[in-house]
């Protein structure tokens, strides 16, 4: 079998790794709005301009039929996704916001990363996802830098911790939320993101009113549209077809680049100062990031006799009867089935991919 990865892991990893800069450019965005928004609020907007513009894009895709299809989402995925918009599109944007408003970006920022130690642990020791040394000892150092920037003296430049506290709440909520979506990544990425973003932003405006803030003026509620568009709408229905791909872990290992970006763009664009535990925090951060970049996991492997439906080309996992393996045909969905095989290649805990380790 071929050592280099398959076109649809270097799909995984491309979409994971864009996903990561857009949600990462978010943070100071939103930072910057919430000078004139509060936190609730801004929550929400960001979430319902992520579901009405995914929302749209969704029925004109529908309407024009161009691009290749997905498979639906079907009733027993809702409690999934219910779950998911509670702890991802409601609880987590609301503490973030919160916590951001009591910190300078930044260091908000890099304390994202604790959002992928999070998802694996919940993957690794809940839903039961494979992992080897160097996994865990990339998530360890992605842990200490998130240690290493929240404490100085139970203080992160100067203020108080309550705010970092918040942050690694979401980050929390947000682990929650990927491995419940991880369950219906199969489904149409672009329908449970708009999903979310309709869902959830609209319920978090109104808990912000009913706590007693105010909606903003006209130019924040745009800029606050277009950045939630961007960097939780695009951003992510690009973290779904990562974890359809290449699995919840893997994709929240590449998925941490993105407190990088948020870091870099709050020195260079909002004067934000680089402390030692700032710089010391990103190193240990970035060789935990390259211990999953440069995984590699090949065994002989069993996959069991199973019928479902998703978004597909004919590779070795999906040579049916009518046509022969092969990367070079057009993606297309509908229900098909896969008999028991036993192989070995480089692999991810994909959707093919979710057997046990001894």
């Amino acid at each position: 079998m071929p050592a280099t990865p398959t076109r649809s892991q270097r799909q995984g990893v491309v979409a994971a790794l864009v996903a990561a800069a857009l949600f990462g450019a978010s943070t100071p965005v939103a930072k910057t709005l919430l000078a004139g928004v509060q936190p609730a609020i801004l929550a929400g907007v960001l979430y319902a301009g992520s579901g009405l513009v995914l929302g749209a894009w969704w029925v004109i895709r529908s309407r024009l039929r161009r691009a290749p299809p997905e498979a639906p989402l079907r009733v027993g995925d809702l409690s999934w996704l219910a779950g998911a918009i509670l702890a991802g599109g409601v609880v987590g944007p609301v503490l973030l916001m919160t916590g951001l408003s009591g910190t300078s970006a930044a260091p908000g920022s890099l304390m994202l990363n604790l959002e992928g130690v999070f998802t694996a642990g919940l993957a690794w020791f809940v839903f039961r996802e494979n992992f080897d040394r160097r996994i865990f000892a990339g998530m360890a150092c992605i842990l200490g830098g998130g240690v290493l920037l929240s404490w100085s003296g139970g203080q992160v430049g100067g203020g108080s911790i309550w705010p970092n506290l918040a942050i690694v709440g979401a980050c929390l909520a947000w682990a929650v939320d990927n491995n419940l979506t991880r369950k219906i990544s199969a489904s149409d990425p672009l329908q449970i993101a708009s999903l979310k973003g309709l869902v959830a932003g609209p319920t978090s405006i109104v808990l912000g009113l009913a706590a007693g803030e105010r909606l903003p003026g006209g130019a924040y509620l745009l800029g606050g549209a277009v950045a939630g568009a961007l960097g939780y709408g695009l951003s992510l229905t690009l973290f779904i077809l990562a974890l359809r791909q290449i699995g919840t872990a893997r994709t929240a290992a590449y998925f941490s680049v993105a407190p990088f970006v948020g870091a870099v763009l709050s020195i260079v664009a909002l004067g934000d100062r680089m402390s030692w535990q700032l710089a010391a925090a990103g190193v240990l951060m970035a060789a935990g990031v390259w211990l999953h970049l440069t995984e590699r996991h090949t065994h002989d492997h069993a996959h069991d006799a199973v019928e479902h439906e998703h978004r597909h080309i004919h590779d070795e996992h999906h040579a049916h009867m009518h046509e022969p393996a092969s990367e070079d045909g057009p993606p297309h969905s509908h229900r098909h089935a896969h008999e028991p095989l036993v192989h070995s290649h480089p692999h991810y805990p994909d959707i093919h991919h979710r057997h046990g380790h001894g």
